[in-house]
């Protein structure tokens, strides 16, 4: 490992701690700015102030704002992320559960996805403005331009109940049984995989055309080298540089922010652990469920950034 890209990696890491720390004083801000008291919640309208205060006292709340921040950032600079108001569980291992669940979908829908987009992206370049050019970009908007839920309720509606292949309702963990958790995550994944392959077909399909177009692709079929092998060995190569970086956004917004999918599915992931959170105005979860995601979403992009001079040897990391 070269001292130039040690040096690079280092930039990127410490280029990470200031954008979570503006997160997490948005996030703190934010959720203090949401009308509504966690301590009344919970109490209810047959709480007394005494109660109230007691709670409030219990909880930490009847500190001064910067008080409440300060801690809070100390705590979570040695990984104790809290415990929830509501069950008070604590935050962390409740929000590594729920990304188990999440990570799962993502994981597999983006990687069937990429796996399908790709070579059909690649197709379309190679035959533009041909008819199957025209039905790969139209199937591709097409599922671009549906609603995830939406699609989602269809296959319920359509795959679960009328056909009766997979479960439509619950959810069992993979250390419980595999094969009934796989026979949960069926649907969710096939539904985030079309709708991804739409944005990725799209993608692939205008980074090929472009590179199709360069002197060496035509040098190369100047040599007498077969479509195929220009296309893999040439093209694919080069093409896959800006895909790749949509693949790295893709994925660091799902495992974030699946919430629509899993409510629709009845999933404990962690997007709906947000919006549960959200509504009961649980500030450690939701705090945690932020700041976790946004770590996430920022070490995806730096693993992308890392392996984005293997497909374009012309960025360099020095």
């Amino acid at each position: 490992m070269s001292s130039s890209f040690l040096l690079y990696l280092l930039r990127r890491a410490l280029w990470t701690v200031p954008t979570l720390l503006l997160v997490a004083v948005l996030v703190f801000v934010l959720m203090r700015l949401i009308p509504g008291d966690p301590a009344q919640l919970i109490l209810g309208d047959a709480g007394t102030a005494e109660q109230l205060a007691d709670l409030r006292a219990q909880f930490g709340l009847d500190k001064p704002i910067l008080v409440q921040f300060g801690l809070w950032l100390s705590h979570m600079a040695s990984g104790d992320f809290g415990h929830s108001l509501s069950s008070g569980e604590a935050v962390l291992p409740l929000l590594l559960e729920r990304f188990q669940v999440s990570a799962a979908i993502v994981l597999v829908a983006v990687g069937a996805a990429t796996l399908l987009a790709v070579p059909a992206g690649l197709f379309a370049a190679w035959k533009q403005n041909s008819l199957t050019d025209t039905v790969i970009v139209a199937g591709a908007t097409f599922f671009l331009s549906i609603p995830s839920f939406w699609l989602g309720l269809l296959l319920l509606l359509f795959v679960g109940l009328k056909l009766g292949w997979v479960p439509v309702v619950g959810y069992v963990t993979f250390s419980q049984d595999w094969r009934a958790a796989a026979s949960y995550l069926v649907l969710p994944v096939i539904t985030l995989t079309l709708i991804e392959m739409g944005v990725l077909t799209r993608m692939a399909r205008s980074s090929a055309i472009e590179t199709l177009r360069l002197e060496y692709v035509t040098h190369a079929r100047a040599k007498g080298l077969s479509e195929l092998r220009v296309l893999l060995r040439h093209v694919l190569p080069n093409a896959f540089a800006p895909t790749w970086t949509l693949i790295g956004l893709v994925l660091g917004n799902l495992l974030g922010g699946i919430a629509v999918l899993e409510t629709v599915f009845t999933l404990p992931g962690l997007g709906r652990l947000l919006v549960d959170a959200i509504f009961a105005r649980d500030y450690p979860v939701v705090q945690g469920c932020l700041l976790f995601t946004a770590g996430i979403y920022v070490l995806v992009n730096l693993v992308v950034d890392l392996f984005y001079p293997l497909f374009d040897p012309r960025v360099a990391t020095s």
